[in-house]
């Protein structure tokens, strides 16, 4: 793995190297919220619909050029 390379070019956004935190606190809300509906005799909802994917420290990811940028096509 020491010359492990991407495979397509897209990079994040920011200087964030991680979503990690972002996505593991979104998903005990939905859980929370889904186990809290169950209780109710209520339908789970989405699990996209009670956190915004944008809020996160990445904050999306964008295509470069591999030619101009080649330091990036490294992992």
């Amino acid at each position: 793995m020491s010359h492990s390379r991407r495979k397509i070019p897209f990079c994040g956004n920011t200087t964030a190297t991680s979503e990690k935190q972002d996505k593991r606190a979104g998903n005990r809300k939905v859980r929370r919220a889904n186990r809290i509906r169950l209780a109710g005799g209520v339908e789970p909802i989405e699990s996209k619909a009670l956190y915004n994917i944008w809020d996160m420290d990445k904050d999306g990811k964008s295509r470069f050029d591999p030619q101009k940028f080649p330091e990036l096509m490294r992992k």
